[in-house]
């Protein structure tokens, strides 16, 4: 198994070719996949002027605001209309239709999981305190707010870590009030299409499945598109 820490500070910053924001990649697979190659990517977007979101045929994304105002995300036909104007609240939507985005302020700065649909399935959650992170293959933990303890590692704020190709756990302890850790776990479509496979990927211990009978910790919601595969881009 394979885990890296980042900062997201010291992430190398690739300006859009249309000069409207620019991406951080956090971290792809395989490792140096290009945008049409990976099975999953994960990547912090800062969005500098109002226009439309590229499309991923065949990708199931997710997208949460960090900082700034925020966006509107608007199908072109009129019919898919978001604001996503609340930090750290993940949104799912596919890649596959043509979005214009607008902003509504300032800069936005969001943090953003792509998945081939084909090949993969990402869970994405905001954690705000003590829990265990199921088994998954692949995975990420990112420290949004506040410095946390995993497994007798320490994150603090902007640090995270991605680990690949072994299942892993994580027992996860916030040690400020209001610290926030954004949780990533992916699984293959073919191991949850497996009765004896992984965990389903909405499956976290007690002490999470407790926080949603009270509505938190709620998986991405998805946005209402078309009746075969076509919605956010």
């Amino acid at each position: 198994m394979a885990i890296a820490h980042f900062e997201i500070a010291s992430l190398p910053v690739t300006p859009w070719k249309n000069g409207g924001g620019a991406t951080r990649e956090i971290a792809c697979w395989p490792p140096g996949a290009s945008l049409d190659q990976f099975g999953w990517r994960v990547s912090i977007a800062t969005i500098a002027s109002s226009g439309p979101f590229s499309t991923f045929a065949g990708v199931d994304r997710q997208i949460m605001l960090l900082e700034g105002a925020g966006v509107l995300l608007r199908s072109l036909d009129g019919r898919i209309a978001h604001r996503l104007d609340t930090p750290n609240r993940p949104l799912a939507f596919s890649g596959d239709e043509s979005i214009e985005c607008s902003l509504l302020g300032a800069a936005s700065t969001d943090f953003n999981v792509m998945t081939r649909r084909a090949s993969w399935r990402a869970d994405v959650r905001v954690v705000d305190r003590q829990a265990e992170i199921d088994s998954s293959p692949h995975g990420l933990l990112l420290a949004l707010q506040g410095n946390w303890e995993l497994d007798g590692e320490s994150l603090r704020a902007g640090g995270g870590l991605c680990w690949t190709d072994e299942e892993r756990s994580w027992r996860i302890r916030p040690l400020e009030a209001d610290a926030r850790l954004v949780a990533v776990r992916f699984q293959t479509s073919a191991r949850l299409a497996d009765p004896k496979g992984a965990q389903p990927l909405s499956a976290l211990t007690p002490t999470l499945s407790r926080e949603r009978e009270r509505g938190q910790d709620q998986p991405a919601p998805p946005v209402p598109s078309p009746a075969r595969g076509r919605g956010l881009g």
